[in-house]
């Protein structure tokens, strides 16, 4: 069988180096590609699959586009808005987030398993999850630090009602009287939350960044130093990623580990 990750750019994506690890893991003999794909050749490139695919991992700016191309999407798909995965299955294409189980298996292996007072930083797809997320932690109320409150308010109000949770779409200017909630999660690209990184003030309190290269950033170590838990997003990468393998191999265990590993050698590899 093959399968591949689309988005673009894609050039340094991960997700070749885990889904082979976990092909290998499995003594499977599949394929796994790197596919540069645009938002306007997404449905081109659905239509030519065949039944040599077991399916597809899907990464920015496909994330949103590819939902109302598919046959079927999951609940959690529905919710969120977005999709990071495809299954072939029975000539149908099949939607689903594993984002969501990624982010929140990160954070209960840190012991993260409710929270009270959170922020999110940023409103795109990432920041959908992370409500999600947050929902299943038992919190009803999110406040949202946003760089454009219009596009907030468009994408992020509509997905938090239809997953329960009020949320409090903030200026970006109003960070700092944010930063100290009990939990902090940041989806926000490479560089973005750099300028917040100064704003820090000693507290207890967990941070999550999802990025992990490069790595640490500067949000991340700026928190540290403050005193909080800071959790990167290589642990959440690599967590979804063995939640697709499980769904499109039918392998009741996944090898995270093994997975893990490869990740870890591939970003030393790559550097900062």
């Amino acid at each position: 069988m093959q399968l591949a990750v689309l988005g673009s750019p894609i050039g340094q994506a991960l997700s070749p180096v885990l889904h082979r690890a976990a092909y290998q893991a499995l003594g499977l003999d599949w394929t796994y590609h790197a596919i540069d794909c645009t938002p306007d050749r997404l449905a081109h490139f659905l239509c030519s699959l065949d039944d040599t695919w077991a399916g597809l991992s899907l990464t920015m700016p496909l994330k949103q586009t590819v939902v109302s191309l598919l046959d079927r999407v999951s609940d959690t798909v529905v919710r969120t808005g977005a999709a990071n995965m495809v299954l072939v299955a029975e000539g149908q294409l099949v939607g689903e987030n594993t984002d969501l189980y990624g982010m929140a298996q990160t954070l209960s292996d840190v012991g993260v398993t409710t929270a009270c007072d959170v922020t999110v930083l940023g409103a795109g797809a990432t920041a959908c999850t992370a409500l999600a997320a947050i929902h299943e932690l038992g919190c009803d109320r999110v406040t949202v630090i946003a760089r454009s409150a219009g596009r907030a308010h468009r994408f992020l109000g509509p997905a938090a009602e239809r997953i329960g949770v009020k949320v409090r779409i903030t200026p970006w200017t109003e960070a700092p009287a944010h930063l100290g909630a009990e939990l902090v999660i940041s989806a926000l690209p490479p560089g973005a939350a750099d300028e917040l990184a100064p704003l820090w003030k000693p507290a207890a309190g967990t941070l999550m960044d999802v990025l992990y290269r490069p790595w640490p950033t500067p949000l991340a170590l700026a928190a540290a130093t403050a005193g909080r838990r800071v959790i990167g997003g290589l642990p959440m990468l690599v967590h979804q990623a063995a939640r697709q393998v499980e769904l499109q191999t039918k392998c009741s265990r996944p090898p995270y580990e093994d997975m893990l590993t490869a990740a870890r050698s591939e970003v030393r590899r790559l550097g900062t």
